[in-house]
Formats: structure tokens, C-alpha cells, sequence
């Protein structure tokens, strides 16, 4: 599948981080984590990267790019923030992959700037595309293997068949560590290590996507003046799964993910760098 695009969703607002995450550096020569998604996208086979952002990061995140890639990479950075109505705080995950639709032309690979996934997760996510063009797929991970040290996060906890193929996805919030329990609060309960959970790392056909544009229309229809209220990528996804639309196969890693959610997490992410 030599046509799959790389979207890299880094348009979010880093409130906890203190700052803009996606642009943290963590690699030996000043690498950002989506400087090692792109490299490795390139590896698998990608050819063509969007990178979503915000209007007030494009030009430090130009000069960023520029810095770390060759000029010869086909690259495109659109501002989410220049589609839809404006207001402060981005309109989600679903609605940056809307805006990346416009500008290629077949299916993508879908991930955020400010997590790692591992070498090896974009070339999976193609070799799977590669055999069942028509469906999407994600890698899911074990939970305890996401969530980090200090504070708690959300996170899309799955539900897998024997087939392996996606039953159900639910955004649990506030997910955290209670010593050695892993338990969240909206809904409250406790949650096993093993869980697996979508960590917005997805492949996606063309079919996907139109859809998931039909899909933001009719949330910005009902939730046009919310200020909070965000179009969440995962939920739509899964919204298309139960209508029928998508079939969804999970593919389950053991690997470790590395996110910055809190300054606290340079040092892990650093740490896994340094020898690179």
C-alpha cells in the first residue's frame, strides 16, 4: 500500500505539560517524539506527512521540522484552528483527521506528536493495511504500560473479540496509579494492568475518513457554540463500528509507549533516547 500518509495530530494545548509538548526535546540532537514518528513512517514506507497544529505553533514548528528532516521529505503542516469555527481550545482528535482528509488522497496512518509507540508500530499498522485495505486498525496496548507516574489521564479501553477485532471502545477518564491499583473516576472503578487501550494510534481507509467527516458536521451542527466539547477520534471510529460502517482489527503490543502528559515525563522519555 505504497499511497498511506502519515498524520501527525499536534494541535493539542499541553495545559498540563506547562508548555508545547509536541516540540519538547528528548533525542540526543534535539528531537522531538514526532521527529522519531516521521523517521520511522519514512522506514515503513510513508512518503507523505500532515502534521496538524495550532496557528500560534506553525512557525516554531516549521523551523523545528526543517531542522530535523530533509527538505526532499513531502511534508505539509495545516492549521486545525483555520477550519471550522475558531474558538481556544482545539475541537479534538476527529476533527484534526477532518482537516488532514482534505489534503491526501488514500488511507493514513493517524498518531499523536506528543507519544512514542514504539519502533515498530507504524510498520505494523501497513503490513495490516496491506492485507485488509478496506479495514481499519489499531495498535492496542497494555494499560499499566501507558499511564504515567504522576497525575491521572484518559484513555480508550477496549474490548477485544477472539478474532481480534475491536467490540467495544469507552473514553475512561481520570485513570491513574493507587499504589500498586490502577483504578478511574469517570466511571469509577479498578482497572486491570493488562487492559488494552487505544492510545489514538490508528490505521484508517479512505472509507474512514469520509465518513468521519459526515460525522464532524453533524457533531458541529449540535455542538457549534461549546466551548469545551471536542469531536473525539476514537469515539467516532467506534461510533462507525457500530453502525456498521468499519470493521476494526486490534493488533496488541507489548511494547512500551512513552507520552508526555507532565513535565515529569521528560525523564522517561529522554532516558529511552539517549543511545539513539
Amino acid at each position: 500500500m505504497g499511497n498511506v500518509a502519515l498524520v501527525v495530530m499536534a494541535g493539542g494545548l499541553g495545559s498540563r505539560f506547562g508548555g508545547d509538548k509536541q516540540l519538547a526535546e528528548v533525542g540526543p540532537n534535539g528531537e522531538a517524539l514526532l521527529d522519531f514518528a516521521i523517521r520511522d513512517a519514512q522506514v515503513a514506507g510513508v512518503t507523505r506527512t500532515v502534521v496538524v497544529a495550532r496557528s500560534d505553533l506553525e512557525d516554531n514548528l516549521r523551523v523545528h521540522l526543517s531542522s530535523h528532516h530533509s527538505a526532499d521529505l513531502d511534508l505539509e503542516v495545516v492549521c486545525q484552528d483555520a477550519h471550522g469555527p475558531y474558538r481556544a481550545k482545539p475541537w479534538g482528535t476527529g476533527h484534526a483527521v477532518v482537516v488532514a482528509s482534505a489534503v491526501v488522497d488514500g488511507p493514513v496512518v493517524v498518531l499523536n506528536a506528543d507519544d512514542f509507540y514504539g519502533q515498530t508500530g507504524v510498520a505494523r499498522l501497513i503490513r495490516a493495511m496491506d492485507r485488509e485495505p478496506d479495514r481499519a486498525v489499531m495498535l492496542g496496548f497494555a494499560l499499566a504500560n501507558t499511564l504515567p507516574t504522576k497525575g491521572r489521564v484518559s484513555r480508550g479501553i477496549c474490548s477485544v473479540g477472539g478474532d481480534g477485532r475491536l467490540e467495544a471502545l469507552a473514553e475512561t477518564h481520570g485513570i491513574g496509579w493507587e499504589g500498586s491499583t490502577i483504578t478511574s473516576q469517570d466511571p469509577l472503578g479498578e482497572l486491570a494492568p493488562s487492559t488494552p487501550v487505544s492510545m489514538n494510534i490508528f490505521g484508517l481507509p479512505r472509507l474512514a475518513l469520509d465518513a468521519l467527516v459526515s460525522q464532524w458536521e453533524e457533531f458541529h451542527a449540535i455542538h457549534a457554540e461549546d466551548p469545551s466539547v471536542e469531536f473525539l477520534l476514537p469515539e467516532a471510529l467506534d461510533a462507525q463500528r457500530q453502525e456498521g460502517l468499519l470493521e476494526v482489527d486490534v493488533l496488541q503490543t507489548d511494547e512500551g509507549w512513552v507520552g508526555l502528559t507532565n513535565r515529569e515525563d521528560l525523564e522517561a522519555a529522554r532516558a529511552l533516547f539517549v543511545d539513539w
